[in-house]
């Protein structure tokens, strides 16, 4: 269990807690969320014990191991498979005494443990890891050195998961992880044996992978049970009490004050002003949570081109005369929105920089619009501006015949207010940042936006604002992202890019989901194989034995429930109750067990009901 006990700390000079305090159940998954500078990160590092509290107390048992992601993997000559083998500590001091060892004695315990660890199994679960991070079994033969940053931020990753620490820190572990690596990586934490606190504005991971979302706000801890969505079911309810609260004793306030106004100098009302003054300064104001302020983002609306804008007849793209993608027909309006699906190097990067011009097709007809403008984001470009300029600067330089109070006018459209605008880029942050490129991509009121991963660095509610603004916009929009909430709220066409071309994916997002944790080593889009007709009555089984299913899965959601309710009271934690803590934690660790179990069986006979309907 993980205890944060009336914690206090600032940095420079600036409060981040103020006697906050939680406590994290053991074997729990919970999702720490807060508004971007709130202080998540700094968390983790008081945890980890890296920096020092002003006050109060964090506790973890005794001998307790905490993992996380600080730095990528280094650029050695190591294999990956061997880095991170590497993580596992014990496992390589043993297998090395193993090795020297002459004692018989010890040679039995050193065998022993290595047996106890799971030793012998190491290696499969070490390439089952890297290969749901995106690595083929050639990769994780290559040397780290062989990769660039992001993907060793992956195999940093695959080593801390693989280590198995009893409390697991990721700080945005999707931000350097595609669509299917951040798919695996929910499945992978919520069947993770031990404690995990996540960082992250994926809504996604936060609803499938977490059972707690713990809330930074105000300089507080707030711990709620369940998933992202019941958060924010419960946090507006309490906003919304918080809200007729204060309206309540505004108006009090404002009839008191009319009362002092106009009777403070009619000597025969005089003590009546006063007692109403006294009640005015008893009038305490009500603590609201800090509700973050939608920054919207404001898109400039182009006009109307003939439709189509972009149209491709047997197109070919690739690099240097080689061709990625073969074989493009392909179409687009300016009211499309389309989201481009397919595991990492298949050429979805690709295929957005054709569509922005970026590349030529090699061969084959691409015809676009004459008075086609299109806007391009891609996470490589917040490294391509000028980290001395300011906000305005760069504005200045790319619309020098505009006036500043336009220049201040856009950024402000994009949540970049008047104190970052004058800010040197360098020293903004990463959110600021995507900010600034966004604002960039559409300077010219693009009839086309082509985002590659726009929501990384962005906060929950800049995602939200980002797909209202997506939502309202009147160009067309190409997206790649692992955000499956932004996908399934923006998107209304999907593009497969796999096997060297590009096909619409008729079926939605979550078909497209077990569609690659059923087959990690192969998401093309295979031709089924042709089924026998099944009866009424098999169809009838399947739905009678789907609703026992989903029976069998409230009952232990609320189990559950009940059992996280009594693990999260401080008092079972007391040395007394030692011996009642473990029961209860059996307990828990059960019903997790056959929860995962039962939604497995769901699962498998919801497509089996699919399939037989489909061949009825």
């Amino acid at each position: 269990m993980l205890r944060i006990s009336d914690i206090s700390f600032a940095m420079e000079g600036r409060p981040l807690f103020e006697h906050a305090s939680a406590t994290i159940p053991e074997g729990h998954k919970v999702g720490l969320v807060g508004r971007n500078g709130t202080g998540k990160t700094t968390l983790f590092r008081l945890i980890r014990g890296e920096l020092a509290l002003e006050g109060g107390e964090i506790s973890l048992p005794t001998r307790a191991r905490i993992g996380g992601v600080a730095q990528e993997a280094p650029a050695t000559d190591d294999s990956l498979i061997t880095t991170v083998l590497a993580a596992d500590t014990e496992r390589a001091a043993l297998l090395a005494e193993a090795e020297t060892a002459t004692d018989p004695h010890r040679i039995a315990e050193v065998q022993t443990r290595l047996a106890d660890i799971d030793a012998w199994s190491a290696e499969a679960r070490a390439a089952s890891i890297l290969s749901g991070l995106g690595f083929s079994h050639d990769d994780q033969q290559r040397p780290c050195a062989d990769f660039s940053g992001g993907w060793r931020m992956r195999v940093a990753l695959a080593a801390v998961l693989f280590s198995q620490p009893d409390l697991l820190l990721l700080d945005e572990p999707t931000n350097y992880l595609d669509l299917e690596g951040a798919l695996w990586l929910e499945a992978y934490l919520a069947k993770y044996p031990h404690t995990v606190i996540v960082i992250s504005h994926d809504r996604g991971l936060l609803n499938r992978a977490v059972g707690g979302i713990l809330h930074l706000e105000d300089r507080k801890l707030t711990f709620y049970q369940g998933n992202y969505d019941t958060f924010a079911e419960t946090r507006a309810a309490r906003l919304a009490v918080a809200d007729a609260e204060n309206r309540k004793q505004e108006a009090r306030r404002a009839h008191l004050q009319s009362f002092v106004d106009r009777f403070r100098a009619k000597a025969s009302k005089a003590v009546q002003a006063q007692s109403r003054l006294k009640m005015l300064a008893r009038l305490k104001p009500i603590s609201t949570p800090q509700e973050a302020a939608l920054k919207a983002f404001t898109f400039p609306e182009p006009e109307e081109l003939s439709p189509p804008i972009i149209n491709m007849e047997g197109a070919a793209v690739g690099y240097d005369g080689t061709p990625v993608l073969q074989r493009l027909s392909l179409r687009i309006d300016q009211d499309d929105r389309i989201a481009l699906l397919g595991r990492n190097g298949q050429g979805k990067s690709t295929l957005s920089k054709l569509l922005a011009g970026k590349l030529e097709a090699l061969s084959g007809r691409m015809i676009s619009a004459r008075k086609l403008r299109i806007g391009y984001f891609a996470q490589h470009q917040l490294d391509e501006l000028r980290p001395e300029e300011t906000p305005l600067e760069h504005l200045r330089r790319l619309k020098p015949g505009e006036l500043p109070g336009k220049h201040r006018t856009r950024l402000a459209g994009f949540g970049v207010m008047a104190a970052q605008a004058e800010t040197p880029v360098g020293k903004l942050s990463g959110g600021q940042k995507a900010r600034l490129s966004l604002l960039l991509a559409t300077l010219e009121a693009p009839h086309m936006l082509i985002l590659d991963e726009p929501t990384n660095h962005l906060d929950m509610e800049s995602r939200e604002a980002l797909v209202e603004a997506l939502t309202a916009y009147t160009g067309a929009v190409v997206l790649v992202s692992h955000d499956m909430h932004l996908l399934a709220h923006v998107a209304d066409r999907l593009w497969l890019v796999d096997a060297g071309t590009v096909t619409p994916f008729e079926d939605d997002l979550e078909a497209y989901r077990r569609l690659l944790l059923a087959s990690p080593e192969k998401p093309s889009k295979d031709k089924p194989k042709p089924q026998k007709r099944v009866s009424q009555a098999d169809i009838q089984a399947l739905k009678s034995e789907l609703k026992k299913a989903e029976a069998r899965i409230a009952k232990l959601e609320e189990m559950r429930d009940k059992l996280a309710t009594k693990l999260a009271d401080p008092d079972l934690y007391e040395d007394a109750r030692k011996g009642e803590l473990a029961t209860w934690n059996a307990k828990y660790a059960e019903v997790m067990e056959g929860l995962q179990r039962a939604e497995a069986i769901w699962v498998s006979v919801g497509e089996k009901l699919e399939s037989a309907q489909a061949a009825a």
